[in-house]
């Protein structure tokens, strides 16, 4: 078996073992006879798939007790509309850290429900640094206050977390949920897609505290209320069943190896010797600098938009794929999720070492 350094954004790779154990079970499912994609998600083996991932994930991220685990569809995305349709009062208003893309679409969406004030922005140099956020910038009367933890696009991450007083916290962590240990009890809201560190796409973890569920505006759609989740333990409809399956058996391969703060230090510790090279070489760059730097996605550049393309095409063709930068931003760029081995950043290294030795002036 051949296997690439997937270097992809999301859908992102995931374990082996993991990905060998949905093998052996896709036919039958521990002698059940059926696949979990052809079992009833109101029998008996389901359930347990389904309330072990729950488990799992409340373990792995200490998620206190007053806080459900809603497991939706629609992808991240869908929650730049169920946040302000669930958190909005009759002020209907909230405060946004603008940091990228996601951030701007998170923006735009809320828009459409109540008033949003963008408190700060990194859009001044194509997003790639966290803007200062004192806690006077915050408005008292907010209704929340939103941020995007980890962007993926820009290579950037919030080095700690704002102080907002008692206004609820919300936070799109897509793409560094279970990187590294977050204060749940800190947030009021926390939703991720789960196609970076979760498993396939198809799935979206909510996590939110009870106290902001039952508050939903009029208009909210039947499935985009919390309460219709929270109620109905995520089973009001037919959910994504194989893809929670593989998201438990994801949280099952974390705990195994050490639960969140192992893979945070193997999280730092891949980071850092792509960050090494990059901020010694003569021919490429990192695009972000300093504490804003992300540990999950790592943008980089050579200053040539000629020779950038040379590099993708040569790294494709030794096995080292999906390094194309974004095309908002272009150059390539390194994303080396919980599942990313370190042996893979270590084999990147030494093939722009070489790509570097051949290629300057």
């Amino acid at each position: 078996m051949s296997r690439c350094y997937n270097f992809s954004a999301g859908p992102a790779n995931l374990p082996l073992s993991v990905l060998e154990q949905a093998q052996r079970d896709l036919v039958d499912f521990r002698g059940t006879g059926m696949s979990v994609m052809e079992m009833s998600h109101r029998g008996k083996n389901y359930t347990e798939i389904h309330q072990n991932a729950q488990e799992n994930l409340r373990t792995l991220m200490n998620i206190p007790e007053n806080y459900r685990i809603l497991f939706v569809q629609g992808g991240a995305s869908s929650q730049f509309a169920a946040v302000p349709l669930n958190l909005f009062t009759e002020r209907k208003k909230a405060d946004y850290v603008n940091t990228g893309a996601w951030s701007k679409k998170a923006i735009a969406e809320a828009s459409r429900y109540g008033a949003v004030n963008v408190v700060a922005s990194s859009e001044d140099t194509t997003f790639n640094y966290i803007p200062k956020l004192p806690a006077t910038i915050f408005s008292p009367d907010a209704d929340y206050v939103h941020i995007t933890s980890n962007n993926t696009i820009y290579g950037t991450c919030y080095p700690g977390l704002p102080e907002v007083g008692n206004t609820p916290l919300v936070c799109d962590m897509s793409s560094d949920i279970l990187s590294k240990p977050y204060e749940v009890s800190k947030f009021a809201v926390i939703y991720a897609g789960a196609q970076k560190n979760i498993g396939p796409a198809g799935l979206t973890i909510v996590i939110v505290r009870e106290d902001m569920i039952g508050r939903a505006l009029d208009i909210t759609p039947t499935m985009f209320n919390y309460r219709t989740y929270a109620d109905n333990n995520s089973l009001f409809n037919t959910p994504p069943c194989f893809i929670i399956y593989m998201a438990g058996l994801v949280f099952q391969w974390m705990l195994d190896n050490g639960g969140l703060e192992a893979m945070a230090a193997r999280n730092r510790d891949k980071a850092s010797l792509l960050y090494q090279y990059l901020d010694q070489s003569e021919l490429f760059t990192a695009t972000v600098s300093g504490d804003d730097r992300s540990i999950m996605n790592i943008p980089f550049v050579t200053g040539n938009v000629d020779l950038d393309k040379k590099f993708i095409t040569e790294a494709e063709n030794n096995n080292f794929k999906t390094l194309k930068g974004h095309r908002s931003v272009g150059g390539m760029r390194a994303s080396i999720y919980n599942a990313f081995p370190r042996e893979g950043v270590e084999q990147l290294v030494q093939f722009m070492e070489d790509f570097e030795h051949r290629n300057l002036p």
